[in-house]
Formats: C-alpha cells, sequence, structure tokens
C-alpha cells in the first residue's frame, strides 16, 4: 500500500518496536505532521474472543465524557407524546411514514436513529437500508427505548457503540485531534472501562491482545497494554 508524503513523516517519528505509554501516545499523536481537517482519533484493539461463537460476542455503547467532537444527527421513530419528547431533548428529525418514505427512497443523512417499541414493525421494514449502514435501531444500544429524552440527550452527548468485528477486532472514535489531551485520555478510559466490564463469561486467557491509537490519516502507535491495564486499576 502507497501512503503519502504525510504519513511517512509521521511514521519515522513512531519507534516501530517501541510500547507506548497512553499519555506519551496521546502526546506524539498530537505532534505528528496531520491534515488541514480536524482528524478524528481512534481506538483500535484486537481481543482474545471467537466472533463465532454467539456467547462470546462483545458489544455495548459508552457516552464519551468528552464528546466526540462531531455534530450528531439524531432522528427518533416516535408518535404522540414521545414525539413531543424527542423534539423538546433535541432531536433532529422525529416523525414515522414519513421519515420512513424518505429514507425508502435513499436518505440517511443522520448519525443515530432511535425508535420507541410500538413502532418497531414498520422501523423494520427500513432494515435493508438501515442494517448495512449500523443505523437499526437496537435494545442492544439503548435506540430502542420508551425513554427518548435520555436516548436522544445521550447521543448527542457523545455516546459511541463499540462491536467486535469478524477478525475480533473493535475500531471506535474517541474525539478529535484538536481536544486537549486529558480529554482524549478520559475518554478512552470511559471506552476501556465499558469493554472490560463487558467481557464475556464465556472468553478464556487473554481478553485484550492489543491496543492501538492513531488519528483518521495517522500510523498507529502500539500502547504498553500491561502497563495501562494496571493504570485503570487506579482510576
Amino acid at each position: 500500500m502507497k501512503h503519502g508524503k504525510r504519513y511517512l513523516e509521521a511514521a519515522k517519528k513512531i519507534e516501530k518496536d517501541k510500547s507506548y505509554s497512553l499519555n506519551e501516545a496521546i502526546e506524539l499523536l498530537t505532534h505528528l505532521p496531520n491534515s488541514k481537517f480536524d482528524e478524528t482519533v481512534e481506538l483500535h484493539l484486537r481481543l482474545g474472543v471467537d466472533p463465532k461463537k454467539a456467547n462470546q460476542m462483545v458489544r455495548g455503547t459508552v457516552v464519551l465524557p468528552g464528546g466526540t467532537g462531531k455534530q450528531i444527527k439524531v432522528l427518533v421513530f416516535a408518535d404522540g407524546d414521545k414525539a413531543e419528547e424527542a423534539k423538546n431533548a433535541g432531536a433532529d428529525y422525529v416523525g414515522m411514514d414519513d421519515l420512513a418514505e424518505k429514507i425508502q427512497k435513499g436518505w440517511t443523512d443522520f448519525d443515530v436513529a432511535i425508535a420507541t417499541p410500538n413502532l418497531m414493525p414498520k422501523v423494520g421494514k427500513l432494515a435493508r437500508i438501515l442494517g448495512p449502514r449500523r443505523l437499526m435501531p437496537n435494545p442492544k444500544t439503548g435506540t430502542i427505548t420508551m425513554n427518548v429524552e435520555q436516548a436522544v440527550k445521550e447521543s448527542k452527548a457523545g455516546k459511541v457503540e463499540y462491536r467486535i468485528d469478524k477478525f475480533s477486532n473493535i475500531h471506535v472514535p474517541v474525539g478529535k485531534i484538536s481536544f486537549e489531551k486529558g480529554k482524549i485520555y478520559n475518554n478512552i478510559l470511559a471506552l476501556m472501562k465499558a469493554i472490560l466490564r463487558d467481557r464475556p463469561p464465556a472468553a478464556k486467557g487473554k481478553y485484550i491482545r492489543s491496543m492501538t491509537l492513531c488519528s483518521s490519516m495517522s500510523p498507529g502507535i502500539k500502547i504498553d497494554l500491561i502497563s495501562y491495564l494496571k493504570e485503570i486499576q487506579t482510576k
């Protein structure tokens, strides 16, 4: 794979065989040559679980205390009082049949979809469009709920989903390169605590195998996992 000049310059500043402390990695990342746009900071984990087994799936959500740095557009499938609740909570789009018609025509200009349980039979008909885009409401992520106000506010505040892929990896945005370093650190701390809590009972051996930090356009920075996991225990 051919990389650009900026990527190659950044790679020279990262010691290939070194595992950095998280604070060192964040410091280094924020001083690498970066693009003209505000790059997303990403955390990548490799887990010691088998995603082919249902009892070893790792999936959940966490509200990042520092937010994601992105303006989240929230759509809510609701009617009656719950529709008003969604609007008052700050949802960008609220409705059912009108929104479903737009989505069926290809419109998906939103980041999170929330639905009340009573409307799921109608929302389910949109699964072939919303599913591949990871926009389908799901009780596991708190997006099928009667507590619409809380769901909207959490999504707006920076709730992110983590989910293991078929290669046993998890990839999650944890902020922007312009964030204060402490904000990035605390976002990662909240995420890691959630993932550690969600360790499947059926998972044997080493749960987290590797941890890497990068930005949208940078090489990965390997984290000293043993030291960091000990560090978490003191937080």
